[in-house]
Order: structure tokens, then sequence, then C-alpha cells
């Protein structure tokens, strides 16, 4: 199992609004601006580790970010023909940012601290929550018919608990705010409620606008 001290202090981050991850999740991505190539090509030189976290705004080339995002180390890389790379990120552990260091490349970097999270290093056992996971996919049916989101729950019923709520988290179209509360819940017992208070919101808010319409 990795340690604290395997992950280093100074990371690159990728800004992407509305892509949250989470440790022991994959996260596909497609790597097209000139920046984030660079970025690439610097991490499969190293540790092949970078961030990902949300912006909190989309104005100016380096819009504010959210403090809290995760870990990634790149499992996967493909260059296309018209020089684009296809990568699959492995989730490690969250952090939240200290501060941004100098602009000297094209992408940004940040010190990061992982303390708050440590958490994420460790094997979650299902059989310590007292929870149901067919009370979280019930729940999300109801909220996917409504919006018509198509979805295998087949595959998601053959989840682990903590790898079904990263999942719905990552894969739902929330908010960027609402993919931020998640992030950002340190137990899973908490994303559990978030979770489904933002389920509970959304199918009423798309019942509302169902209904008006």
């Amino acid at each position: 199992m990795m340690i604290e001290n395997d992950f280093p202090n100074k990371i690159a981050i990728f800004p992407l609004s509305s892509a949250i991850f989470f440790p022991r999740t994959i996260l596909p991505l497609n790597i097209f601006e000139d920046r984030y190539l660079q970025l690439v090509n610097d991490c499969m030189k190293g540790q092949r580790m970078f961030g990902m976290i949300q912006p909190k705004t989309k104005e100016g080339k380096y819009p504010e970010v959210y403090q809290i995002g995760c870990l990634g180390k790149i499992i996967s890389f493909n260059e296309t023909s018209d020089k684009r790379f296809i990568i699959s990120l492995s989730g490690l552990i969250r952090f939240r940012i200290k501060n941004e260091l100098n602009k000297s490349k094209l992408y940004r970097e940040f010190n990061v601290d992982y303390s708050e999270f440590l958490n994420d290093l460790e094997e979650k056992e299902d059989n310590q929550i007292q929870y149901n996971n067919k009370k979280i996919l019930d729940a999300i049916k109801i909220y996917y018919k409504k919006i018509n989101y198509p979805i295998d729950f087949n595959e998601l019923g053959k989840l682990s608990l903590d790898q079904l709520i990263s999942t719905i988290s990552m894969i739902s179209p929330f908010s960027v705010g609402e993919k931020q509360k998640l992030i950002e819940a340190i137990k899973i017992e908490d994303k559990i409620e978030i979770l489904n208070e933002i389920i509970k919101f959304n199918i009423s808010t798309s019942f509302e606008t169902n209904t008006v319409q």
C-alpha cells in the first residue's frame, strides 16, 4: 500500500469543469491542448502523476480553482495520428491546494497537502458501513430515468459500495458545485448523505421542469 511520502508535494494540475474522480477509480482523458500535452509529456518522464481539479470560473487564462482535487497516475498512454494523447488516470489520493507556484510552464503547478485524506489509502470495508447499495441504485434509477440518461445498471450493481458512490458521483450530470461537494466529503458516510441530497434535489427539479413543460 502507498503511504503519504510516496506522493509529490509539488504537482501539475489539470483544471477541468465537471470532471472529478476518486481514489480507486479510472478517468479516461483526451488530451489535445498544447499546455496539457506538455503536462502529460513531463509527467511521463517522472512519476506519471498529476492532479485533477475543477475551476470555479471559466474566465481568464488562469481561472480560480477549487481547493480540493484528486491526484492520479497515468496507467495507459496512447498517441494518436493527429498528435493527441489518449490516457487513463488512476485515482490515488485527494489533496488540498496550499499555493500556486510561479508559472514557468504552459500548465499550472501547485504545492499540495494530502494529510486530510489519508483515509483514501485505506481499503474500505463495506460491512462496516450500515448502508444498502440497493437504496442508492433505486434512487439513481429514478433520477436517470427522468432525465433519459443511459447507464448499465447491471455493471453498477457489481461495484462495492465505495466504488458505486464514487462512480455515480463521477458519471452523473450534476453541477460543478454538486460534484465539488462530493469530492470534498472526507468520509464515505458523508459522501452518501450528500449524494442522496443531490439525487433527491435533482429528481424534484426534473419533475417540476417536466410538469411545467
